[in-house]
């Protein structure tokens, strides 16, 4: 009988952690819909526009792995979170996906239980300031008031940089992006410091963004990308795989407009990456035209960026390093087959 029991105990554990492990996936489509945690405030990522429509590049990273469980984008709610708010949020279950420029570092993978997917921005932290100051190079900032949200790498990074180069500085911490750069730009600091592209968002959204330039060093690496919890291998593979996919439909060519013309392909890595050949979408617990769904709904990765960040935006970014890696940048995805 002592030894039953211990079988039972044992079966009984073992349900309980493939339950644990198996949940996000299952847990999703009984609820219909995925929610995403968002930075609330920055222009061309994440934040609502007029009619409280959500926009962004980290906003269409959600909505494609909405496409890709659902082959409905719109099958996602957005929470707007700050940096102190977003991991807790991920951990305790209050989101299913973390989309809101974080950057990847070992203590959160390790000490924070969390697993980063494909990067879906490279970034690198810089400092915004108002031309009436002067200063052409952040090594002439000693003694500068310096705006900066708390619980971020931002805030580290900046730290390091200031005793690397034997100067002071008097932060300026404030929780909430947008306080934080009302603050700013009201003259509360004298710099204003983030990942760059937040600082282009910023400033493109300025009283008068003419007044503002970027100084030229970048101080630090930050790639962004999605972030999802330890424990669910399935629901990573989804989420890594949907920003790959992104990626890959743009090196071959396969866009929103053009991918139903792409389905007569008689490319073998075309056919399969679109559904024609079965295959690929069961390996991940979804429609063989996942795929498919994430670049008609929503687009490739060159269409989201030049529709939320590119050249002719607001923002006017480059690809840079966000370029595909045929074209020098490092946006690579990984083979899918």
């Amino acid at each position: 009988m002592k030894l039953s029991k211990i079988l039972v105990s044992c079966i009984t554990v073992l349900a309980m952690a493939f339950t644990a492990y198996a949940g996000t996936l299952d847990e999703v489509k009984s609820r219909g819909y995925i929610k995403a945690g968002v930075n609330g405030g920055v222009f061309g990522f994440s934040m609502p526009d007029d009619k409280g429509e959500w926009k962004g590049l980290d906003v269409d990273t959600a909505k494609a792995v909405a496409a890709a469980v659902f082959g409905d984008a719109s099958k996602v709610k957005f929470s707007a979170l700050t940096a102190v708010q977003r991991l807790p949020a991920l951990q305790s279950k209050e989101i299913d996906v973390l989309c809101r420029n974080t950057t990847q570092t070992l203590s959160r993978e390790t000490k924070s239980g969390l697993n980063f997917v494909q990067v879906n921005y490279y970034d690198g932290q810089g400092f915004l300031i108002s031309k009436k100051l002067g200063v052409k190079s952040a090594k002439e900032l000693d003694g500068a008031t310096v705006c900066v949200l708390p619980g971020t790498t931002t805030e580290m990074n900046a730290a390091d940089y200031f005793r690397a180069n034997g100067m002071k500085w008097s932060p300026v911490v404030i929780e909430n992006t947008a306080e934080l750069n009302k603050a700013f730009f009201a003259g509360r600091c004298d710099v204003l410091t983030s990942d760059a592209s937040q600082l282009a968002a910023q400033r493109s959204v300025a009283p008068n963004p003419a007044d503002y330039e970027l100084l030229p060093e970048i101080i630090s690496k930050e790639p962004l990308a999605p972030v999802v919890r330890h424990g669910d291998d399935q629901w990573f593979d989804i989420v890594n795989w949907t920003v790959m996919a992104m990626i890959q439909a743009e090196e071959f060519g396969i866009t929103s407009k053009n991918v139903d013309e792409m389905m007569k392909s008689a490319n073998p890595g075309i056919k399969r990456f679109l559904g024609v050949t079965p295959g690929m979408g069961a390996q991940l617990g979804l429609d063989d035209k996942w795929a498919y769904n994430i670049i008609k709904q929503v687009g490739n990765y060159g269409e989201i960026f030049d529709t939320n960040i590119g050249p002719d935006t607001p923002l006017a970014l480059q690809r840079g390093l966000n370029a595909l890696w045929t074209d020098g940048g490092l946006m690579y995805a990984s083979p899918i087959r």
